[in-house]
């Protein structure tokens, strides 16, 4: 979900787990900005519907106040939905002002962020 040749994840062997900090890599209008996180819960459930996430929160220095949240479901059908929830204001300046850039980011972001599951969830050989 984060294999998006623009945006990187700090330290992708990280564990899922609460309090884990990360940061994420994001390279847009021709520069880099490096944006912190910690875990701040993890979802598992068990049947009948199999889900597994986790959520963060920002942190300090991170460029958006807010929280996002990733879990893939398996249901009893058999099929398998990912799920990515956000809410976030500008924290920083650049963020502020550029409001609208922000939102767009992160509108790009969800998109690709389901395209890298889709290609990654694909059955071999399709």
């Amino acid at each position: 979900m984060f294999d998006l040749g623009w945006v990187e994840l700090c330290w992708p062997g990280a564990p899922i787990a609460e309090g884990t900090s990360v940061a994420v890599l994001v390279r847009h209008f021709g520069f880099w900005s490096l944006n912190a996180a910690r875990i701040v819960y993890v979802v598992q459930e068990s049947p009948p519907v199999r889900r597994y996430g986790f959520a963060y929160g920002t942190l300090a220095d991170h460029a958006e106040r807010g929280e996002e949240r990733f879990t893939v479901e398996w249901r009893p059908d058999d099929s398998v939905w990912y799920d990515l929830l956000a809410f976030s204001r500008p924290k920083h300046f650049l963020a502020q002002i550029a409001y609208p850039l922000s939102r767009g980011l992160q509108r790009r972001f969800a998109l690709d962020s389901m395209q890298s599951m889709l290609r990654s969830s694909a059955p071999l050989g399709a």
